[in-house]
């Protein structure tokens, strides 16, 4: 009789025991966690449960109190600045405010191809002006906005431009911290729809950080949940909705007004 045969899924990134001290508080607390090829994992939890921290060491832009952040195998940790400046070029992130992650005197051409800036061997400059309008078509853009300032457009129109921006250096993992939260209702679902859909174009890895949970829900493929710079309970995004463990991540859920209100119409229709 013939062995069963696995398919071997590739880890992009694995969190170890990731420790962060501010002072006397302890912001995380031992996390572990990894994400597949092409996966999408959440991370949700209240205001000041360690999400956006944990981005940030992520990416060092906070520095680390202990453990490791293995990239494809390679601890983060352990790269020199210069390293770690070359790595960051497959790791990108989206951040929360398009008001404050776009500087304002630059066009929005200087920058989409900031990136190239620093990561020189990436396009030659004669390729910028085309780089950009594609990149610009492709996050839904005309062309000639690539030479207006930040200022002229819109906070869905801002986000679309530090989306292109990120997608520049074609990272395959892409960290978003709470990517619509800033922007109106009637935007978000547009951003997120792009999101998506970059994604299955592309292909990239990404680590969600959301309060949305009806939206984790919907395009999550596992989700942590943080508490207090500790991971409580982590898993399969259906698992988790189903049916939670933890007290906390029951009491999460059932503060979700989408959920709740989700869960009432389907009683009725029952």
């Amino acid at each position: 009789m013939a062995a069963d045969t696995k398919v071997a899924v590739t880890s992009v990134l694995k969190v170890e025991k990731l420790t962060k001290h501010f002072g006397q508080v302890t912001a995380l607390n031992a996390i572990d966690f990894e994400v597949a090829e092409g996966e999408i994992l959440a991370v949700v939890g209240e205001s000041g449960s360690g999400k956006s921290t944990l981005a940030r060491t992520i990416l060092r832009l906070l520095d680390a109190s202990s453990g490791r952040i293995l990239y494809r195998g390679k601890d983060l940790l352990g790269l020199t600045a210069a390293e770690m400046r070359a790595t960051r070029r497959h790791i990108q992130m989206i951040f929360q405010d398009p008001y404050a992650s776009l500087h304002p005197r630059r066009t929005v051409f200087e920058l989409v191809s900031e990136p190239w800036r620093v990561h020189s061997s990436v396009a030659p400059r004669r390729e910028w002006p085309q780089r950009v309008a594609a990149l610009l078509e492709q996050v839904g853009l005309p062309q000639a906005y690539a030479s207006l300032y930040p200022a002229r457009l819109s906070g869905g129109e801002r986000q679309r431009v530090a989306i292109a921006r990120a997608l520049a250096l074609r990272p395959d993992l892409l960290i978003l911290d709470e990517p619509v939260s800033a922007l109106d209702v009637s935007i978000q679902a547009q951003v997120i729809k792009l999101l998506m859909t970059l994604q299955q174009e592309i292909g990239f890895t990404s680590i969600f950080i959301s309060h949305d949970l009806a939206l984790v829900r919907l395009i999550a493929d596992k989700v942590i949940v943080m508490n207090r710079g500790r991971i409580v309970e982590q898993g399969p995004t259906q698992a988790i909705f189903a049916n939670p463990r933890d007290d906390y991540t029951r009491l999460l859920l059932a503060s979700s007004p989408e959920l709740v209100g989700e869960t009432a119409t389907k009683e009725q229709e029952a």
